[in-house]
């Protein structure tokens, strides 16, 4: 990965389909095989997180997309303690 180059998806489920407006087109996550850990902690931990879960990876032998997915599944809206904090992170399977 790039990184000078920042492209990003927002993904969140839909009652009917979006129309494209502007920049913003719809898009689809297609299924498939994920590695996936729970990172707890603030947003600032995110990078050496996703640097030991790529070294996990490696370690297993597992063969990943390019694509990542981050989900933000408790943050600062359910309260100060960035301990209580979860973020998944997920990387696509190659095959």
């Amino acid at each position: 990965m790039d990184p000078k180059l920042f492209d990003f998806e927002i993904c969140l489920p839909v009652a009917s389909p979006v129309a494209a407006q502007g920049r913003v087109t719809p898009g689809t996550l297609a299924a498939g095989k994920v590695v996936r850990t729970i990172y707890h902690g603030g947003y600032e931990g995110l990078g050496a997180a996703w640097g030991e879960f790529g070294a996990w990876i490696k370690a297993q032998g597992l063969k990943t997309a390019d694509e990542l997915l981050e989900c933000y599944l408790a943050g600062p809206e359910t309260g100060a303690d960035e301990t209580a904090w979860r973020t998944e992170l997920s990387r696509p399977l190659r095959g």
